[in-house]
């Protein structure tokens, strides 16, 4: 039998359920994983309250009650038709999109096999879980700004968000790639991008960032939208691009409907791309949305075979303590919260 976290309604704090299915069977492409470990990310702590309902009901996402969850890491029992990568027994790690087929918060997922790694079988589950969703997201926001291993080094990266979970991932993977990091770490956080391998750490406040020199090569903005205009100014002429993983598309669809919501967010867009191009007229800008991407989970697997990225979990709680993981996340508590069905 299969074990299952409902979310029932969109509340503050969230309603949940426990309940028993079926077990799935894999279709042709697909993996029945029994999970051990699967992550609570910002988003589901988000969602969970309503959060992004309109839009990703158009992806069938956005109806309750529903199962969240987009990481994970386990055991594989059954491959189906066309599977050529998996065997049953193989220790994996991986991310399921966010759609109508529901989320990795249950002890049974199936996952497309693209969608999935071999695992170390010496790396504790809990700490694989934490990272697919993340280090994806980032992975999407580097592309996005125009940065890749080619250009990487030397480039001048300016990092806001730095402390929280995608920060600490883009910290880890272009400090290795040779990047020339500047950090903006959250209250009383600052010495932390530097022991994470920043050449310079502000914390976030009033003049911190108009304080910054105006050459840096490429933006990251883990951190906040109300950031996004004076992140842009600190560009240089030369720059590689921008992105943002903050941007109000949601929150405006949510807010003003589908219609009026997108064109909100256009004219934001809009805006936002003509204060980059103003500083740097070949500067991408980006608007990042996750979706899994088989490059960065190959990535992702590089990384963890060479010991140089990992979060820190702060949480580990069973499926029936769910109310306390969404809590930790949720008051922003340090550490990840994982689920262990």
């Amino acid at each position: 039998m299969r074990r299952e976290l409902i979310c029932t309604a969109p509340t503050t704090p969230p309603q949940f359920e426990v309940r028993r299915a079926e077990l799935p069977r894999p279709g042709r492409g697909e993996v029945l994983v029994r999970v051990l470990a699967s992550s609570v990310n910002p988003i589901d702590a988000k969602r969970a309250a309503g959060y992004g309902q309109r839009l990703l009901a158009l992806k069938g996402a956005g109806r309750f009650p529903l199962v969240l969850g987009n990481d994970l890491a386990g055991q594989v029992l059954a491959v189906g038709p066309g599977v050529s990568q998996f065997t049953a027994g193989q220790q994996v790690f991986g991310l399921l999109a966010t759609g109508r087929a529901g989320g990795a918060h249950a002890t049974h997922v199936l996952v497309p096999q693209q969608q999935l790694m071999l695992a170390d079988k010496n790396s504790p589950p809990s700490a694989l879980a934490a990272l697919p969703y993340s280090f994806v997201t980032m992975w999407l926001a580097l592309n996005g700004a125009g940065l890749s291993l080619s250009n990487a080094r030397q480039a001048r990266v300016l990092i806001n968000g730095a402390s929280g979970g995608l920060g600490r991932l883009a910290l880890q993977l272009l400090t290795a790639w040779g990047s020339r990091l500047t950090t903006i770490c959250g209250r009383g956080q600052r010495q932390l991008g530097l022991d994470m391998g920043a050449e310079h750490s502000i914390e976030r406040g009033p003049g911190n960032i108009e304080s910054l020199p105006k050459d840096f090569d490429a933006v990251l903005n883990f951190g906040s939208w109300d950031d996004e205009a004076l992140l842009s100014s600190r560009l240089g002429p030369k720059a590689l691009g921008q992105a943002t993983t903050v941007h109000p598309l949601l929150g405006h669809v949510d807010r003003l409907g589908l219609l009026a919501g997108a064109w909100a967010s256009r004219k934001d867009w809009r805006a936002a791309r003509a204060r980059v191009s103003a500083r740097a007229p070949g500067a991408r800008y980006a608007w990042t949305v996750f979706k899994p991407d088989r490059e960065a989970l190959e990535a992702l697997a590089t990384s963890l075979r060479e010991r140089r990225i990992a979060l820190p979990v702060g949480v580990a709680l069973s499926l029936d303590q769910a109310e306390l993981a969404f809590e930790h996340v949720s008051a922003g508590r340090p550490g990840r919260a994982v689920l262990l069905p």
